[in-house]
């Protein structure tokens, strides 16, 4: 089902502004029998997300109407909540009065390869860089095209997820992903100041390894990081945890460490598998 405006439809205008220049934000929620994951932390991020591009907030209780909607018929799948600034005007400077767009819809869940939260998976480095702008770090806005790229990467060298960096070589995120590396009994995630998404899996798993009492820092990491790490593995709010078998010649254990979190972000409704 696809709600825009709250009325059952699947087009939008040609002039929205998130169609025409990436203008507004976008959640994207894993669904278990009907109930969306950690939705009132993405509803938070989603008004994060409006106030920092100074688009109008949504009345949270309009969406959550309209995600009961879409989501009550899902056993499994995927739910995803776009915002635009709405549609009119032509030129990057925004009509002075618009009404943004609301979109709810709901998608398959996605056939990843089996295996890969046991077995672990080969990632590679992208060649695409994120670019650094603190105005925009953290939230989730609709310009992605560093991310298609990436993903083209991904498929051309036949991996499931890549290792992104910033144009100055610090080490980001994945993909679709936030990253974590494992060094001894403890985790490491790269800061998040000029770049990239601050994840809701990524807090959720700060919070769930400290409550169980593993050290987990967040920091600025380079590439040397990786080579230096024991262990490491990507999240989100779909995938769950993925732990990485093998960056280039290094190739990593199976940490414990990733076992355990995984295990409790399962039992406390922070991912679905």
């Amino acid at each position: 089902m696809i709600l825009v405006n709250g009325q059952p439809a699947d087009t939008i205008s040609v002039v929205d502004r998130g169609f025409q220049y990436g203008d507004g934000v976008f959640e994207t929620m894993a669904v278990g029998k009907g109930i969306p994951l950690c939705l009132d932390d993405h509803l938070d991020r989603l008004a994060r997300g409006c106030r920092r591009l100074r688009i109008p907030e949504p009345a949270r209780v309009v969406l959550q109407r309209e995600i009961r909607t879409v989501a009550n018929a899902v056993e499994r799948g995927v739910l995803k909540i776009i915002i635009s600034r709405g549609a009119g005007g032509r030129g990057y400077a925004p009509p002075s009065e618009l009404s943004p767009t609301r979109v709810v819809a709901d998608f398959p869940w996605p056939d990843y390869p089996a295996g890969l939260r046991e077995e672990g998976m080969e990632t590679c480095l992208c060649e695409t860089r994120l670019g650094r702008n603190a105005r925009l770090a953290g939230i989730k806005h609709l310009n992605r095209l560093e991310q298609v790229l990436g993903r083209v990467e991904c498929a051309e060298k036949d991996v499931p997820e890549g290792i992104m960096m910033d144009t100055e070589g610090n080490l980001i995120e994945g993909t679709m992903s936030n990253l974590f590396l494992v060094r001894g009994e403890a985790l490491i995630t790269p800061a998040l100041v000029s770049s990239g998404v601050r994840g809701i899996v990524r807090s959720r798993i700060i919070r769930v390894a400290r409550m169980l009492g593993i050290e987990v820092r967040v920091a600025r990491l380079d590439l040397s990081a990786l080579f230096h790490a024991d262990g490491a593995f990507f999240c989100n709010s779909v995938m769950g945890i993925w732990p990485v078998r093998r960056f280039e010649e290094r190739r990593y254990s199976m940490s414990p460490v990733v076992r355990r979190v995984r295990r409790e972000s399962i039992e406390r409704g922070v991912i679905l598998i």
